[in-house]
C-alpha cells in the first residue's frame, strides 16, 4: 500500500483494521441491491473519490484494482458514505455488467442460507 493523498479530515474519521483496511459494501445506487464487498485503504478511497471509478485494495494480489479495468464490468461511483462508527464504507455505484468475479450479477447470487 502506498502513501495517500486522502483528505486528512476524512482519514481521521476512518477506523481501519490491523492491515489498514476498511470494508466497503457496494450497492447499486438506484435499486439498493447489494452487489459485493471489497476492501479499501486510504489511497483506494482517495482514488475512488477523485476519479469516481471504484478502486479497491486486493488482499490476495497485494495491489490496487479498478473495478472493470480488465473485465469491462465497471462501477461508476455515485456516492460514498461512512457509517456511524467510522469502520465501514457504503459505496453506491452504477454497475455495468456483472459485479462478481464469477460472472454473477452480484457476489451474493451463490445461494441463500436462510
Amino acid at each position: 500500500m502506498s502513501v495517500t493523498n486522502l483528505d486528512p479530515a476524512i482519514a481521521a474519521r476512518l477506523k481501519r483494521n490491523a492491515d489498514g483496511l476498511v470494508p466497503a459494501v457496494v450497492q447499486q445506487h438506484d435499486t439498493g441491491e447489494v452487489l459485493m464487498m471489497a476492501w479499501m485503504d486510504d489511497e483506494a478511497l482517495h482514488r475512488t473519490l477523485t476519479t469516481r471509478d471504484a478502486t479497491y485494495w486486493s488482499r490476495s494480489r497485494g495491489e490496487y484494482w479498478v473495478k472493470g479495468a480488465t473485465s469491462g464490468h465497471t462501477q461508476r461511483v455515485v456516492s460514498v458514505a461512512l457509517d456511524c462508527d467510522g469502520d465501514t464504507l457504503l459505496v453506491r455505484v452504477d454497475q455495468t455488467g456483472a459485479a462478481c468475479h464469477t460472472g454473477d450479477h452480484t457476489c451474493f447470487d451463490a445461494g441463500r442460507l436462510l
